[in-house]
Parts: structure tokens; C-alpha cells; sequence
């Protein structure tokens, strides 16, 4: 897909879009459409040293330049120094697309040049393409530029850092320092002239914005001088992976394109759908899995966003939802709960998996009952009662924890709702701190956590009763929980509260009550659920997603940006987040019963995403987040995958519905929430 960009080209519109690629492993590459690198993300290998944590920058980019002679050339790539942009590559660039490699047209005086760039999947290997799509011949510069750190971390010039290279067997191999570990590097075709140097002071204009240090210097040991002719090519080849350097570039490329062409569906349509599904891809990794004899084995998982996040309990649960379970994945759905069913400890699913280490980290209160859902949505998509009965036992752990008191003071109430919090943990997904702040604090009963845990109970029953097994002591909490849920959450006008606790309720106007109508199992009848969407579709509905607090709140903060300080506290206070948008819509479909009206209106909703998603911010991405007031760019991570997945969920759901409709038979979605 051509992304439609300005025809005058300009540093700061173009530096705004980016792209990435990933390994499977956690490893990546990622910069902006005309290679001027704008994050201490951005990098063309970003390995995976520990898959799929431990990622550090090898590789930042390479610098390009049409050589005619000593004194003359036209340099391709952009880079922003204090003061200047040099060189202006960017007044040559021409296009960017995704077909479905990211390709990068540039033309400077009659020459062409189009850069492909690509990752090895399992492997931390990326392949830079160049390409003379032009009729004249010309010489090519290429100057990979080298670093070795932490991808949260910047790097300055230091004698630590001396890159030392051998070559052999047609190759090189280079050590950033003493205990490096070492990266190969090979190119297809030119001559190598070795000419060590520290370029100084990039900077990162995201950094800024994020108020954060945002300078960076970085090494050359060599470049490379092609002579390229009308339609010839040249490969550059980084690799934490020897044998990687020693194949054929083309045959990798070929083998990444096969790769891609079997990832969608075939009898998927919708061109978006499809392109969503090449995009969800991107967030798949392989972990270790400790096995019950304590081997190792290999299993899948979902990273939560890109650039900065790990694979998270939570997010992997919702994510997944869409990511993999819509988009009809089955081989891969049941390894990702399998996984997470290995890290099962004391009642509770992981929160996230540390960048460092392998010590999961249990502070959430619902990543354990979205796993419910999650599975509840497997069985209706692949009717794998045998997978589920292999768990049922632990989902029986699960509940028996819970109903005898888990981990921060998470307990059930006489009333039979969930409770929980202590100190400064915050254990739901609005769950920003800043050191001893607290943001939203929500301890007690937040209401999505009810529908959550009301979700688990009667999901619980459900898969039970199918397997002839006994849940009347689960299904007991769950009648108290759908008696007493109006008396303490509903207030006048049909709103929820967001969180009830012993010493009353917080009534702010915030998403979490959507859920209550966007699960499958619901707590309130037709009437108070039109109630609920009606005040959601008032107060948070945007063009983007749901904003997290209503405009009306004194609390809500209208854009997020700033400091660490700034962004925190705006978080979860007004800022839009685009998976919300995909409860939203189950909900909204739901009380219209799923009409063709509601249909088309649910359609209408993602436009807005749609070009987000082609033309701006991180081309064949969705971002976190949106500012609260006026939702226009992307912000937070370029590419997160709930919010990807809420998208695919939303389309696949729309289609099941319009070919329900014809054969007048409702959605699983429907029978399910009136099935108690």
C-alpha cells in the first residue's frame, strides 16, 4: 500500500512516518520512511540477545550517497544535528510502501534508488536491498553506522568502544568492545575501505518531546563503493548469526516474501483485514518455556507494543484475542495459552516478563481473568473441548485461590464481587505511578473487574457443565455477584461506577463500564445496557477510541506529551486509546441487535483508523494512544497489539455477523451472553 505523502517533500512530515519489521524473537528494525532515525528505538538490527527480552541496538543505520567524484555527491540519507539536517536526503525521496517489505523510493538528478529493507525471521539478521531502478549507472556510498547498547539506553563516544574486525571467509565479523558478542557483517558486491570514525551527536526529536536525553554518537569502521547498473543490486547483511552472512540475500528475501504470502488466510477479502493480519504478525515471539521435568521448550507469546514493551500477561490475553484467535490461528492460540498456563503461580497469571531475567511478575488482578476469556473465545472459534479439559484443573486452582484470598489482598467480597489492592500496587490496566504517586488509584471493586470476574465464573460453568464436571459452589458467587451488581454500581441516568469500595464509589465517566456489556456473559439486562453505551458513546466516544476520563472530569488531562512526569499523569486520564474502540463496537452491535445499520455505523467507526493505520505515524501500524481532547496523531508506541488485534477481532466479528444475519442465526457472541 502506497502511502499518500505530501509531493513537496518536507524533514518534518517525513520524519513523522515510520515503519518496522520484525524477527519473531523480539528482534527488529525500525526508522522513519527516509532512514533519519528519530528514537534511541530506531535501529536497522535491534537483536534479540536473550529472545525474547535482553534487545540491544547493533546496527542504527546506514548512510547513503551517489558518488560522481571526490568532490561531488548527493548524499540519500537525513539525520537531524544540533541546528542543521544534514545531509538532505529527504529532497530526494519520492515514496514509501509496504508490498509487503518496506521499500523506500529516492531520485537525485535522473538516478533512482530503491531500498528494501528485511528481517530473517528467527534470526537477528537484517538485509538492507539498494536497487537501480533508473537507466543511468552511477556509484553508490554505503556507511553502515555501529552502536552497542541497551535499546532504552543512548550511547556517547568512548575508547571502550574500539569495533575491533577481522575478515575471513569472505566476511567480517566485529566486536563493539572487549566481551562483545560479536556481529557479522557482509555485502554482495563493491569494494570495502576500511575508515573508522565516530559520527557525533544525532539527535532524536522523539526523545525530546518525551523529555528525555535525546543525543546519541555513533561508529563507522568502514563503507562500501558499488558501481550499480541499470537494474542491479547490492545486499548488506548484519547478523548475530555466522552462518546468516554466508547465504544468498535473495534466497533470504525470497524466503521472507513465501513466509508473509502464507500468513493471511486465503479466503480473507478485506485488503485492511488483510493487512492487519501482516501487521499482527509483527508482535508474535517464541519464549522459553520451563517444562514440568524442567526442561526447555519453545512456546509462543505476543509482544505488547513496539518500541519498548515485553510480553505482558494481560495485554497477550486481549491481544490475542484478535491477533490470533480471530484471525483463525489455532496451532499458535493454543501455544500462547499454554504457555501462559506453564506461569500459572498461586492463582495468577503473570503481568509482564522482565526485559532482563526470567522472574515473571504477578502484581494484576485481571491478566488471570482475561485468561478465561481468551479461552472461552478458543473453544467457540476452534471447538477444542480437548484442550480445554486438559485445563480445567487449573482453572479450578484459579477460582479456589481467589475465593480463598490471593496476592494483594485480592479476595472476593459477601456480595460476590473481586476486590483487591494494597499499598502503592496497582493491579488494573489503568495502573500509571509515578514513584509514590499514584494516578488512578483503584483499589476495591473496579467494575470491569466484576465483568471480568462474573466473565470467569459463568465461562468456568459453561465449560464444566459441557464436560459433565461440578461448578454449582463457582456458579453460587456468580448468582450473588449478578444480584447485588445494579444496587452498588449503577447510578442515576444508567452510568457505572468505575470503583466501589468499603467507603463508596468513584463515579467518574470512564471505559471500563463497556465491558460489562462487551463480554460474553453480561450483568445487566437490554435496557441498562443501551443505558451504559449511550453515557459511553457521550462522555469517551472519539474518532480514534475511548478516552479514559471524561472531558467533563476535573482530573482530565486534554493532550499527553511532555515529561515522564507530564505523560504519566495524563495516561489514563483523558488520553484516547484505539483498542477500547473495539469493545465499544461489540457493545454498540449488541444492543442494536446486531443490525445491518449497526453493522455499516460499526464500519464507519474504523475510518478514522483505517488511514491512521496507511498513512500516518507508523505506516502498517495502529499506535497506543491518542491525545484526549483532539485525538489527531498517534502517540506512545508506534504499534501495540491490542490495538491491532481489537481491530481485527472487530472486522472478523463484522463479517461472522453479516453472514449470520443471512442464514438468521446470531453470533456466537450473542447466544453466549444469554446463554445463563
Amino acid at each position: 500500500m502506497l502511502s499518500q505523502l505530501n509531493p513537496t517533500p518536507d524533514f518534518t512530515e517525513l520524519s513523522d512516518k515510520e515503519w518496522l519489521v520484525s524477527n519473531g524473537i523480539g528482534g527488529y528494525a525500525s526508522s522513519t520512511v527516509i532512514g533519519a532515525n528519530t528514537r534511541r528505538y530506531h535501529g536497522l538490527l535491534v537483536a534479540a540477545l536473550q529472545p525474547p527480552a535482553q534487545r540491544t541496538v547493533m546496527v542504527s543505520k546506514v548512510e547513503e550517497c551517489i558518488v560522481f567524484n571526490r568532490d561531488c555527491m548527493f548524499g540519500l540519507s537525513s539525520n537531524q544535528f544540533p541546528g542543521a539536517v544534514h545531509p538532505q536526503g529527504y529532497q530526494y525521496f519520492r515514496f514509501f510502501e509496504r508490498k509487503p517489505l518496506p521499500r523506500m523510493k529516492f531520485e537525485a538528478r535522473g538516478y533512482h534508488l530503491l531500498k528494501t529493507v528485511f528481517m530473517v525471521h528467527g534470526s537477528n539478521t537484517t538485509v538492507v536491498e539498494y536497487e537501480n531502478t533508473g537507466d543511468s549507472t552511477y556509484k553508490l556510498r554505503l556507511t553502515p553506522l555501529f552502536i552497542h547498547r541497551d535499546y532504552h539506553a543512548l550511547a556517547a563516544e568512548s575508547p571502550f568502544l574500539d569495533y575491533w574486525m577481522k575478515q575471513e571467509n569472505g566476511y567480517y565479523t566485529l566486536y563493539a568492545h572487549y566481551g562483545a558478542p560479536p556481529l557479522y557483517f557482509n555485502y554482495s558486491a563493491g569494494e570495502f575501505v576500511e575508515q573508522r570514525n565516530w559520527y557525533n551527536n544525532f539527535e532524536y526529536g522523539r526523545e525530546r518531546e518525551r523529555g528525555l536525553d535525546y543525543r546519541e554518537d555513533c561508529f563507522s569502521v568502514a563503507y562500501v563503493d558499488v558501481l550499480l547498473k541499470p537494474g542491479q543490486k547490492v545486499f548488506l547483511t548484519f547478523s548475530t548469526d555466522e552462518n546468516m552472512v554466508k547465504k544468498d540475500p535473495e534466497a533470504l528475501k525470497a524466503a521472507e516474501l513465501a513466509r508473509l504470502d502464507n500468513i493471511v488466510p486465503p479466503e480473507t477479502a478485506d485488503s485492511f483485514l488483510r493487512d492487519l493480519m501482516l501487521a499482527g504478525e509483527q508482535f508474535l515471539v517464541r519464549r522459553p518455556v520451563v517444562e514440568e521435568d524442567g526442561q526447555i521448550s519453545e512456546g509462543y507469546s505476543l509482544l505488547a507494543g513496539y518500541h519498548w514493551f515485553t510480553d505482558w500477561g494481560r495485554d497477550t490475553m486481549i491481544a490475542m484475542r484478535g491477533l490470533t484467535i480471530a484471525a483463525g490461528k489455532q496451532e499458535v492460540s493454543r501455544s500462547i495459552l499454554d504457555t501462559f498456563f506453564r506461569y500459572i503461580d498461586r492463582g495468577m497469571l503473570p503481568n509482564r516478563f522482565p526485559d532482563q531475567g526470567d522472574t515473571p511478575e504477578y502484581n494484576t488482578i485481571d491478566a488471570t481473568l482475561w485468561l478465561f476469556v481468551a479461552l472461552y473465545e478458543y473453544h467457540q472459534k476452534f471447538r477444542d473441548l480437548e484442550f480445554v479439559a486438559t485445563r480445567l484443573d487449573a482453572l479450578t486452582g484459579i477460582l479456589d485461590h481467589h475465593l480463598a484470598g490471593a496476592r494483594y489482598n485480592i479476595r472476593v467480597t459477601p456480595e460476590g464481587f473481586l476486590s483487591g489492592g494494597e499499598g502503592l500496587a496497582q493491579l488494573t490496566w489503568m495502573d500509571a505511578r509515578v514513584g509514590d504517586h499514584v494516578v488512578t488509584p483503584r483499589h476495591g471493586c473496579p467494575v470491569e473487574i466484576q465483568a471480568l470476574w462474573y466473565n470467569a465464573l459463568r465461562i468456568y460453568q459453561y465449560f464444566a457443565g459441557t464436560l459433565n464436571k461440578p461448578y454449582g459452589k463457582y456458579q453460587a458467587v456468580a448468582d450473588a455477584l449478578q444480584q447485588n451488581f445494579k444496587k452498588y454500581f449503577q447510578r442515576p441516568g444508567g452510568s457505572l461506577n468505575d470503583v466501589v469500595t468499603q467507603d463508596g464509589a468513584d463515579a467518574s465517566i470512564r471505559p471500563n463500564q463497556i465491558y460489562v456489556v462487551s463480554l460474553p456473559f453480561s450483568l445487566l439486562d437490554k435496557t441498562d445496557e443501551k443505558k451504559v453505551v449511550e453515557n459511553v458513546r457521550e462522555h469517551l466516544l472519539t474518532a480514534y477510541g475511548l478516552r479514559t476520563l471524561s472531558p467533563e472530569h476535573p482530573d482530565f488531562k486534554p493532550e499527553y506529551g511532555g515529561t515522564p512526569w507530564q505523560r504519566d499523569t495524563a495516561y489514563h486520564q483523558g488520553t484516547v486509546w484505539p483498542f477500547l474502540l473495539g469493545e465499544y463496537i461489540t457493545a454498540w452491535l449488541k444492543v442494536h441487535d446486531w443490525s445491518e445499520q449497526s453493522r455499516q455505523e460499526a464500519l464507519q467507526l474504523l475510518e478514522p483508523l483505517k488511514k491512521h493505520f496507511y498513512q500516518q505515524g507508523c505506516i502498517f501500524g495502529i499506535a497506543e494512544i491518542f491525545d484526549g481532547q483532539t485525538p489527531l496523531s498517534g502517540k506512545g508506541t508506534i504499534h501495540q497489539a491490542w490495538s491491532v488485534g481489537a481491530l481485527i477481532k472487530t472486522l472478523t466479528d463484522l463479517e461472522r455477523i453479516r453472514k449470520s444475519r443471512k442464514k438468521t442465526v446470531l453470533p456466537y457472541a450473542a447466544i453466549s451472553s444469554v446463554f445463563f
